[in-house]
């Protein structure tokens, strides 16, 4: 019999389809704000779906992550009856639904013209231009989240206060808490091995609750679509224990924010040696490295609205939280926006660490990637590196940061660079729905509003 991983042609899906004696499978994709949605679809249905493909209505890329429709898109809205746009089904993806006995999992991308939309056909697309530039790319990615004894029940019972994380204090690498909640990090442990989107290092991160997996290196596309699933399905195993795991960039002003850090390293197609490790250059850094460097650096004030995608993100980005506020890159420094981890021919890499956790996992790989090889292209050199502390240092002003997220979706929507990588259909649509997020926000008064202005002003 076959197994998930077995899976590659449609015929292997039919097949595992048929020995498992399914009626229905599940099938899904995801959004641009990295939500997962889809359906389960009889066995008929989903055999000729992989041939043909089948139809999705247009409205999921038409409204938020609330369900709200946006007023400002283009490629969809009432101006366009909100039609079926197609989808197509990604047999090679096959997995196991470990909640659901012998039940499986396949996921989708969109077709046709919503292909230029699609986040997961837009990491794809950046992958093949490394490709045809002679590189292989390998990336991991790690989140830190934090994990309540709450139901979503709870929270809106709650009003979003006074909740109760699952473990209490700061207390990071804790042995005691992942002794003391083993079951859960077993739960956890397992589903990413029984899933296919196996963890190289799971702990008690520091902070009342909080945990960090690391991801294990794959090639890109498919780092991708692991963390994009584990963020799914840890939200699911959190709820199926009564428990809510939360990947906001930063929900209580008393503790750090939460990453979503990305490590990248790009290996030569023809003998598949390192193109980031020179072990005759300063920190083993090869010239390719440093033009990847380079890259993602000056693009980085550009790019940021697909990296730091909602209100809530910039949050995050303050100093003295582990979190970068400017485009900064040194060697083993965690204060930076890059880090460059020396290391052999088969470690040599460099940590995107601008990254939270609420981000889409395609579309932060596929900007810091495509403004690495943009780096390669162009062969740019990167400013001095950050030596001690960056935050108590000055830096040139094209490394600032914008502040907001309208201001960072301005900066995409007019940047030459992420046209040209990203197609001008993804840049207008993505950046219309950011500022709709922005808008979104300003039509509410926040407590902090109420509390400072209330009675004194």
């Amino acid at each position: 019999m076959l197994t998930p991983k077995d899976v590659k042609t449609i015929e292997d899906a039919k097949q595992v389809v048929e020995e498992r004696q399914l009626s229905h499978v599940k099938v899904g994709l995801f959004d641009v704000d990295g939500v997962m949605l889809g359906k389960y679809m009889s066995r008929n249905k989903f055999f000729s779906a992989l041939e043909n493909g089948f139809s999705f209505c247009d409205v999921i890329l038409g409204w938020d992550s609330k369900d709200k429709l946006y007023d400002n898109g283009k490629y969809t809205g009432w101006h366009t009856g909100y039609p079926d746009t197609s989808v197509r089904i990604l047999p090679e993806t096959c997995r196991n639904l470990v909640f659901e006995e012998n039940q499986l999992l396949f996921m989708a991308e969109f077709s046709g013209e919503a292909e230029k939309l699609c986040p997961r056909a837009l990491l794809r697309r950046v992958v093949n231009k490394a490709d045809a530039m002679g590189f292989d790319v390998y990336a991991a990615l790690e989140y830190e989240f934090f994990m309540f004894d709450e139901t979503p029940d709870t929270i809106r019972s709650k009003g979003y206060r006074d909740l109760k994380p699952m473990t209490p204090d700061f207390f990071g690498y804790s042995i005691i808490r992942n002794t003391v909640h083993a079951d859960l990090y077993h739960q956890i442990l397992n589903m990413s091995e029984s899933m296919d989107f196996p963890i190289e290092g799971l702990h008690a991160e520091t902070g009342p609750g909080v945990i960090e997996a690391a991801l294990a290196v794959d090639k890109a596309t498919e780092a991708g679509d692991k963390a994009a699933l584990f963020k799914t399905f840890m939200k699911v195993l959190a709820q199926r224990n009564n428990k809510l795991a939360t990947f906001m960039a930063k929900w209580s002003p008393d503790y750090p924010g939460q990453s979503g850090h990305i490590h990248l390293s790009l290996r030569f197609k023809n003998g598949r040696e390192s193109a980031f490790y020179d072990p005759t250059m300063n920190h083993s850094m090869s010239k390719i490295q440093r033009h990847f460097v380079a890259g993602q650096q000056k693009l980085m004030p550009e790019f940021l609205a697909m990296v730091s995608p909602t209100v809530n993100s910039f949050s995050r980005l303050i100093p003295g939280y582990w979190a970068p506020t400017d485009a900064t890159w040194g060697v083993e420094n965690r204060t930076t926006a890059l880090r460059v981890i020396p290391g052999n021919e088969k470690s040599q890499r460099v940590e995107y660490r601008l990254g939270s956790a609420d981000s889409n996992p395609y579309l932060a790989l596929a900007a810091a990637l495509g403004s690495g090889l943009y780096g390669i292209e162009h062969e740019l050199e990167p400013y001095p590196e950050i030596r001690g502390n960056s935050y108590t240092q000055p830096h040139q002003p094209e490394l600032a940061l914008p502040q907001t997220l309208w201001e960072a979706a301005a900066r995409l929507r007019k940047s030459k660079a992420a046209q040209t990588l990203f197609g001008e259909p993804f840049v207008e649509h993505f950046a219309a729905s950011r500022e709709w997020e922005e808008r979104e926000f300003r039509r509410h008064v926040t407590d902090w509003e109420l509390d400072r202005y209330f009675e004194i002003i």
